[in-house]
């Protein structure tokens, strides 16, 4: 376990109960938004930045379902230079209502603001404050999901693809249950077992415990 200990502020959406975080190794330093979501979900997260004094780095995108980009341009209203993280094949959908499932559920949402989006290639590294996060394949759940492991910290951040008893949907139009299954195989479950899982809805988890217990992957989806 490192002696630099990720400080992991996670905020929730009233609708979708959406994890959005705040990541930082201290207070006085650079930090990500991973995923803001539906108001007032952003609105948290920029009142934790500033009582921290903390100095945003990047909105980081596990993927571009409307409950995980709404409060883009709330935090590009804050912090307008922003780059924003997210894989090539979901650029479409911030501003595609449709593709982002925002419009079947009668309340579409696109980003605006978003000047600076760059892409997240599977194998490639970002990095925060000398942490080193590598870049999984996670899609299936969406057609470009992507996980963010730091082997340092011992943690993922998978998005939707994987939850604490369970899987990301894919009964969606761009869905794909078996590969999801496959990239959950390949990408996470080759992880070590005491990897914290962080997922996009729902508790923390390890590797391990989804290994031995989640039903999809003991029995498939």
């Amino acid at each position: 376990m490192t002696d630099r200990q990720l400080i992991i502020k996670i905020t929730n959406d009233p609708a979708f109960m959406q994890n959005g975080c705040v990541v930082h190794l201290r207070d006085d330093a650079p930090c990500w938004i991973i995923d803001p979501g539906l108001p007032p979900q952003a609105s948290h997260m920029l009142s934790y930045i500033r009582d921290h004094n903390l100095t945003p780095d990047a909105i980081v995108l596990t993927h571009a379902h409307a409950d995980h980009i709404a409060g883009i341009d709330a935090v590009l209203e804050a912090f307008d230079a922003l780059p924003v993280y997210l894989a090539r094949e979901e650029w479409i959908m911030l501003t595609d209502a449709n593709e982002n499932l925002s419009a079947s559920m009668g309340m579409p949402i696109v980003v605006q603001n978003a000047k600076d989006v760059r892409d997240l290639p599977v194998g490639d590294a970002i990095e925060l404050d000398g942490m080193r996060w590598m870049i999984g394949n996670v899609a299936g759940h969406s057609p470009g999901g992507r996980s963010l492991y730091c082997a340092e910290q011992e943690l993922v951040f998978v998005g939707d693809a994987l939850f604490a008893g369970s899987v990301g949907r894919v009964d969606f139009h761009h869905s794909d249950g078996e590969l999801l299954m496959k990239n959950i195989k390949e990408t996470l479950l080759v992880l070590p077992d005491d990897t914290r899982v962080l997922s996009g809805h729902g508790p923390e988890t390890t590797i391990g415990v989804e290994r031995a217990s989640n039903p999809f992957i003991l029995h498939g989806i």
